[in-house]
């Protein structure tokens, strides 16, 4: 693996970044953009202040937008990669602020996503095209160089990733459930140097005991990631998602919103479809799967399709990196390395990686049946993916391989209890199926299909 090719200078993916940005990103734009910093400044519901901004208030945000100069001449001589990723920031939190504005004042009145702008203007969608265009990515918010890991500014510059110790860049409520939503991930990927660091070792190792030193430091890796990850109860409110998560919707999969698409005016006149800002464009649990072997249990079916479609919402350099330890770890590498070694402690390592990725994903799925299903019943994520059935897709396929590699450890293993872990993978399949009865039809109640969480001890708050 050629580690050049997981940098674009802005991300670089190795054991000492993981998949954090080199550097702390921009707080706030240059002087020469002070009219467009002022804009995103003043655009939160609630501004730093205190105070309200324009997304407190009808038709605001539009007024302010059509008093905003076209800056396409000024950003299209830009080359710092720094100041051209705080650039795609400011017009990506712009473009949604502005389509999505009818729709946030519609669900204050209805309780319903109400339709969004379906016309962008040309002097947010010339200067966003042109930005995105230097990025290679599409001109439309997301996880990577917008909302998420390229937004952080970290409070006192002496300490850590730890979200208490975050404030946002740019943001749309202003109010802190948003700042610990989406700073909760930026503290998450403080642990991704280590998970990283555990795949280029295993890269590296020849024998056993390297084989197993790797996938012991995978595990202290997804440990941590799962600790910070529950922390998430508390950092943002369940019941205040709804204050910010419209914004973060994406066009693709959102008819009721947007319709045909929006046209970026002055660049096409052509309605344009991208999908929204998501966690699952995170890049955590993508490579734990690839690693792991967990996408061999994918199954065929829309669902895998969405996922691999968000592959292509990654800056390129994550891609290259994600497309090389696929291929570097082939057909399931690792499993049949282990099977080929009779590797016990390996076998039963690769478990408990399994089930940290279990924990995960049903963390997750309980992230969704409390913040999104016990708020709406509007069915897609921000990502336009089906809300119900996307997580236990993926729950289903670590199962499966749970079950596959248990088989594989003897029952008298010293390294961990496998009649334990065999009742666990049953428990866990049973509360999935259960759950997922619960789900049939839209009249479904959020707070039965949680509270089983609680009943089979497999709550994650």
């Amino acid at each position: 693996m050629n580690l050049e090719n997981y940098s674009d200078n802005f991300f670089e993916v190795n054991h000492i970044n993981g998949f954090l940005p080199k550097k702390s990103p921009l707080a706030v734009l240059p002087e020469k953009y002070n009219e467009l910093q002022v804009l995103i400044d003043e655009m939160p519901i609630k501004k730093a202040d205190g105070t309200q901004g324009l997304l407190s208030r009808r038709g605001d945000i539009e007024k302010a937008v059509s008093n905003l100069s076209n800056l396409k001449h000024l950003v299209g001589e830009e080359e710092d990669v720094f100041l051209i990723q705080a650039l795609f920031r400011a017009y990506s939190f712009l473009t949604s602020a502005y389509l999505l504005a009818p729709a946030h004042f519609n669900y204050i009145d209805t309780k319903k996503y109400g339709k969004a702008h379906t016309v962008l203007p040309s002097q947010i969608a010339e200067p966003f095209v042109i930005v995105s265009k230097k990025l290679d990515v599409y001109p439309f918010i997301d996880y990577h160089y917008s909302y998420s890991l390229g937004n952080y500014v970290k409070i006192d510059k002496s300490k850590g990733y730890e979200w208490e110790n975050l404030a946002m860049a740019a943001k749309f409520s202003g109010m802190d459930d948003e700042r610990g939503f989406i700073m909760l991930h930026v503290d998450i990927n403080q642990h991704s140097p280590e998970l990283v660091g555990s795949i280029l070792d295993y890269l590296k190792s020849d024998e056993d005991k390297s084989v197993n030193l790797s996938l012991s430091k995978c595990l202290s890796s997804m440990k941590k990631i799962n600790e910070r990850r529950q922390i998430m109860w508390q950092a943002s409110r369940w019941k205040h998602y709804n204050d910010f998560r419209v914004f973060i919707m994406g066009i693709k999969g959102n008819d009721e919103i947007f319709g045909d698409g929006v046209i970026y005016e002055g660049v096409s006149d052509k309605p344009v479809q991208y999908r929204g800002q998501t966690g699952a464009q995170d890049n955590i649990i993508p490579t734990a799967d690839i690693f792991t072997g967990v996408i061999g249990y994918y199954p065929t079916n829309d669902l895998t399709k969405y996922l691999l479609d968000l592959r292509s919402y990654r800056p390129k350099c994550i891609q290259n990196f994600l497309s090389d330890i696929k291929s570097e770890m082939g057909d399931n590498r690792l499993f049949n390395n282990l099977k080929e070694t009779k590797n016990e402690e390996g076998f039963c390592l690769l478990l408990q990686i399994l089930d940290e990725i279990y924990y995960f994903r049903n963390g997750h799925w309980q992230f969704v049946q409390k913040y999104i299903m016990a708020n709406t019943k509007y069915a897609k994520a921000t990502g336009g993916t089906p809300i119900i059935s996307w997580i236990p897709n993926q729950i289903t396929a670590v199962l499966n391989y749970m079950s596959d590699v248990i088989e594989l450890i003897p029952t008298g293993t010293k390294h961990l209890n496998k009649s334990s872990y065999l009742d666990s993978i049953n428990k866990k399949k049973d509360l999935l199926n259960k759950q997922l009865q619960l789900l049939h039809g839209d009249n479904y109640n959020a707070d039965e299909v949680f509270s089983l969480n609680k009943k089979m001890n497999l709550n994650d708050d």
